[in-house]
């Protein structure tokens, strides 16, 4: 079965986006995290996003080319598959358009079970929070921001119940930041 993996940018006090929805502080890591993630890029076959980072990478990612950041032709590659119960299509530019699917539990169980690479899921922390309950992530990669910003949009759930993870790598980046993985044991 494939392996779904959460990677999200993250402050030291745990938000994933300021109050207003920003991610300033993820510029201060950006160099090093690209680095990582063209690695990652080569483990993974599928990008898993909500309809709000949908229409972020959208509106930026299909028009990027190699001279300006090497990532995008990898990224743009991949197959996408969007979780959305408004959207009807999800185009990405002259690239091969998106599927839409309306039932984040089932449907990407059903991803899972295909034959193929790992799925990569950036951002989209709503989305993120319901298939962690679920039980359908396996790994959460964390990438540290040396900030604090005091308040904004919590990387993970407000939840009763106790989710126990497995620290596989901790690897500290010149600059100050981090990268966390870790791999679900429930």
């Amino acid at each position: 079965m494939r392996r779904l993996i959460f990677q999200e940018y993250v402050t030291l006090d745990g938000y994933a986006a300021d109050s207003d929805g920003g991610l300033d502080f993820s510029g201060t890591i950006a160099e090093q995290a690209d680095v990582d993630n063209l690695a990652l890029l080569e483990t993974v076959d599928t990008m898993l996003l909500g309809a709000e980072t949908y229409r972020l990478f959208a509106a930026a990612w299909p028009t990027q080319g190699a001279a300006d950041n090497p990532i995008a032709p990898k990224l743009n590659a991949l197959r996408k598959v969007v979780v959305s119960r408004t959207l009807d299509n999800a185009p990405w530019g002259a690239h091969e358009s998106a599927l839409v699917v309306r039932d984040a539990v089932e449907d990407v169980r059903e991803l899972k079970r295909e034959q193929g690479k790992d799925i990569i899921l950036w951002g989209s922390i709503s989305l993120f929070h319901t298939l962690l309950i679920a039980g359908l992530v396996d790994e959460v990669q964390l990438r540290v921001c040396p900030v604090l910003i005091g308040a904004g949009k919590p990387v993970f759930p407000h939840s009763a119940e106790t989710r126990v993870l497995e620290l596989v790598e901790a690897r500290p980046w010149a600059n100050g930041g981090a990268l966390l993985r870790y791999k679900s044991v429930s």
